[in-house]
């Protein structure tokens, strides 16, 4: 009986040794090497995996990065501190980068624009933006308020306040999930240095836009003729600022006449 014992533990052990024998062999010729730098890179992100960079997750960014097919500045969560860790990584210059952040493109706040109906649906603007006749509020073009940015945002800057979303300048990382969830496409990611911007989003012409919203833009072109940067061009009804140009005088939003560029 003893004998036994002793030779199933002796088969069991030399099973066992020659397994992992094996195994470590097997290990050794089928490993994938994977770049140093890739390993740097993906310590230095943040890990948020927010899909902000347009890859699938921080691992993905840091090995595009790491092949030379992602800027070293492409992590909008990390900015310009984990651009310039990355940037000594790669041997190369962060450059300058211009930090962004989310902007809604609506000023309609409850007290500013009509309604058309009461909505009793999902609070949810992609759900109601298939809705007959859309969201509850007059104008097709603007917020809708019923926060699907505000779910998609996992740094908690973005609320809806009296009927609008509304973007905290000093928690948005610029993502960009707030302007994926936005049915209405409504949301733009914009230089954090600009001083104004037209928070408005209807192509309706002017006397409709007034009918329905007392804050839209009625394309009235004052805001052009006072741009000396020729930063200021409308587009489809509405005012359009090129940031590039822009020189934040604000000689636009002072002859605005219904105060849409703020």
């Amino acid at each position: 009986m003893i004998v036994s014992i002793l030779y199933a533990a002796a088969v069991v052990g030399i099973l066992g040794i020659l397994i992992g024998v094996f195994l470590g062999i097997a290990s050794e010729k089928f490993k994938v090497e994977v770049d140093e730098k890739e390993l740097l890179i993906r310590d230095v992100l943040p890990g948020n995996n927010c899909g902000g960079c347009g890859y699938a997750g921080c691992d993905a960014l840091a090995k595009a990065i790491a092949d030379g097919k992602a800027a070293v500045g492409a992590c909008p969560v990390g900015g310009v501190p984990v651009a310039e860790q990355i940037g000594e990584i790669m041997g190369v210059s962060a450059g300058t980068m211009d930090k962004k952040i989310a902007f809604v493109k609506c000023k309609g706040t409850c007290d500013k624009t009509k309604l058309k109906y009461n909505y009793y649906g999902a609070r949810d603007c992609r759900m109601a933006s298939v809705a007959p006749g859309g969201s509850e509020k007059s104008c097709a073009y603007g917020c809708m308020g019923y926060g699907t940015c505000v779910k998609a945002c996992e740094f908690d800057a973005i609320h809806v306040i009296d009927g609008i979303a509304v973007v905290d300048r000093d928690k948005c990382v610029a993502c960009g999930k707030c302007v994926t969830a936005c049915p209405s496409n409504l949301i733009d990611l914009v230089p954090y240095r600009s001083k104004h911007l037209v928070q408005c989003n209807s192509h309706d012409k002017g006397k409709e836009v007034k009918s329905k919203c007392e804050v839209g833009c009625i394309a009235c072109t004052l805001c052009i003729r006072q741009c000396e940067f020729d930063a200021i061009h409308m587009d489809n009804n509405v005012a359009v600022i090129d940031y590039e140009k822009c020189t934040n005088c604000g000689k636009c939003a002072e002859k605005c006449p219904v105060k849409v560029i703020v």
